[in-house]
């Protein structure tokens, strides 16, 4: 973004502040920060913190950014910390807090880049932990171009009660067991006081974890920054050698440009599915490609998920927590398993300075006998990904489904509509979900939401309340990657720009067909046509504010969500 005066000096951007004689202000307040004469000859490295006091995700971050300032003042660098916003997925979740979520992840990125930036600083590390953060401080990098690396909070340990582990979504399923009588009163309670026990990101493959692990596949955090629990010693010793892995950046000039390629990409989104991540994953990864100038499609991700078997047996479909990955290697030994076999490129460079196979020279080796995390190719759970893309009628520019196998790979049923996810919650309530409904909320997509709510709590409730195997769900929302069963989200064109599935009505027979990839309105052409004569664009939710102005300028689902203009 900006020149760089002296390409061998570590210090290339902050010299313009710091050795310049036309910035004599700006040298005066660094004095006045406390930095020395000595300082004023070091590179200057921006430390961005998501911390804040209010989620469990999140509120311990500020103190991983202190050990990591002081891993670059021990290695000859000046740290500096600033802050950037985070919302709380898990808190918004079934409220309409949920509508600032996938905003804040481009607030996230503009407000990294313009403090980088802005401040001269010659390289940035990220610490981050909730959903929305990790891809917004990817995006940032890839814009910045400057030495960086992000270091992910952790996960959080499970939560206990009588005998039965627990996060998150307990919480969530917990409200629909409520709904279906079976659960006592002290019971929900209990579920819902220990259901989060401290800090760290929620515990499952969910969102926070696919993008952590992902993000440690595509290069740009150190091995094993994904599996170390938050609370965990392993996670202050990742903070710690942060220093010496940004001198060697910074002494190559190794930035996320020679990082993020398309194969680097590729390794992101294999690891993604082998490990049965987020569904979110697809819109991220297709917003962090448009930052890194890659072109990236929803067919490429889909071509991946055709050759990269699901492997993991992790939540939310699966038994086991992110917690329980160290024991067995972490993410570097399921990433030696996969670069053994072939299915990743061992030849991308990565934030150590190393490529990807040397990373794993080292790595442990899965092993098969000894658990039942991860299982070998000759024995997936499933022989293709669980990410799949649909087309069809419904979503002529593409919807994404998470399709595990245990939920089956075709449902029809007739559609129950629901204009806001709350009408689900209610519909539940008074025993109006019944089995053989494809049950679609709409108005949800990133301009009709606006923010393309996650659909959590209605799913989980869905779970809670015994219907998770009897019932599917469309929307042009998105999903958590704590929700599971036979569900389609990115439904493209939204509602909100008159797409089909504006034009649904109760009643109307719908067909999800997985192995076709195909998501199916069974009402004629002649009839489509008609409602489309007769639908009329609802007003903008918000005309103000950041959620007007997210209104006016995001992209489609099928295009990552994406606010920029190029």
């Amino acid at each position: 973004m900006t020149t760089e005066t002296t390409p061998t000096s570590l210090n290339r951007f902050s010299q313009t502040l710091t050795q310049k004689m036309d910035n004599p202000a700006a040298k005066a307040m660094l004095y006045g920060v406390g930095l020395t004469a000595d300082d004023m000859q070091k590179p200057q490295i921006g430390i961005a913190s998501t911390g804040y006091e209010g989620n469990t995700c999140n509120m311990h971050l500020n103190g991983l950014s202190v050990y990591v300032k002081q891993g670059i003042q021990a290695n000859g660098l000046v740290g500096l910390i600033f802050n950037t916003i985070g919302v709380s997925d898990g808190m918004t979740n079934g409220n309409d807090g949920m509508r600032y979520s996938l905003p804040s992840r481009d607030l996230i990125a503009d407000s990294i880049e313009s403090v980088v930036v802005a401040q001269w600083y010659d390289g940035v590390v990220t610490v981050v932990g909730c959903d929305k953060n990790m891809p917004g401080a990817i995006m940032a990098m890839a814009r910045i171009n400057r030495p960086s690396i992000m270091v992910y909070g952790g996960t959080i340990r499970s939560g206990h009660y009588k005998g039965q582990k627990l996060d998150i979504v307990s919480a969530f399923e917990a409200l629909g067991k409520k709904y279906a009588g079976t659960i006592s009163d002290e019971d929900y309670e209990g579920v819902i006081q220990n259901a989060i026990p401290g800090a760290g990101a929620c515990g499952g493959m969910y969102t926070a974890n696919t993008m952590a692990s992902s993000i440690e596949a595509m290069g740009l955090s150190l091995p094993f920054s994904s599996s170390y629990p938050a609370t965990h010693e392993g996670k202050q010793e990742e903070c710690k050698k942060i220093g010496a892995a940004m001198r060697v950046l910074l002494e190559r000039n190794i930035t996320p440009a020679d990082i993020i390629s398309r194969k680097s990409l590729e390794n992101a989104l294999t690891v993604t599915v082998a490990l049965g991540g987020s569904t979110n994953a697809v819109l991220h990864y297709l917003a962090i490609a448009r930052a890194a100038g890659i072109n990236l499609t929803l067919d490429e991700i889909q071509a991946i998920s055709d050759r990269t078997p699901l492997l993991a047996d992790l939540k939310p479909s699966g038994k086991y927590y992110m917690e329980d990955m160290l024991a067995i290697g972490g993410v570097p030994a399921v990433m030696k398993y996969l670069y053994q076999n072939g299915l990743i490129h061992g030849d991308c460079l990565t934030v150590t300075g190393k490529t990807v196979a040397e990373n794993l020279a080292d790595a442990p080796d899965l092993d098969f006998d000894a658990q039942k995390i991860v299982f070998p190719l000759s024995q997936p759970i499933k022989k293709t990904g669980h990410l799949q893309v649909l087309y069809g009628n419904l979503a002529p520019t593409g919807s994404v489904a998470k399709i595990t196998g245990k939920e089956g790979e075709r449902f029809e049923g007739t559609a129950k509509v629901c204009e806001h996810e709350s009408e689900v919650i209610d519909a539940l309530s008074k025993g109006e979900i019944l089995p053989g409904q494809v049950i679609v909320i709409r108005n949800s997509g990133p301009k009709g939401g606006p923010g393309m709510s996650e659909m959590l709590k209605p799913t989980s409730a869905i779970m809670g309340a015994g219907l998770g195997d009897k019932v599917a769900l469309i929307t042009d929302g998105r999903f958590s990657g704590g929700t599971h069963g036979f569900v389609v989200g990115h439904v493209t064109p939204e509602a909100f720009e008159g797409g089909p599935i504006a034009l649904v009505k109760d009643g109307d027979l719908i067909t999800l067909d997985a192995v076709g990839r195909q998501l199916t309105l069974h009402v004629s052409d002649d009839e489509l046509a008609q409602r489309r004569a007769q639908w009329v664009q609802p007003a903008p939710p918000f005309t103000k504010g950041v959620l007007g102005k997210y209104i006016r300028h995001v992209k489609s689902a099928s295009e990552g969500c994406v606010t920029d203009e190029v």
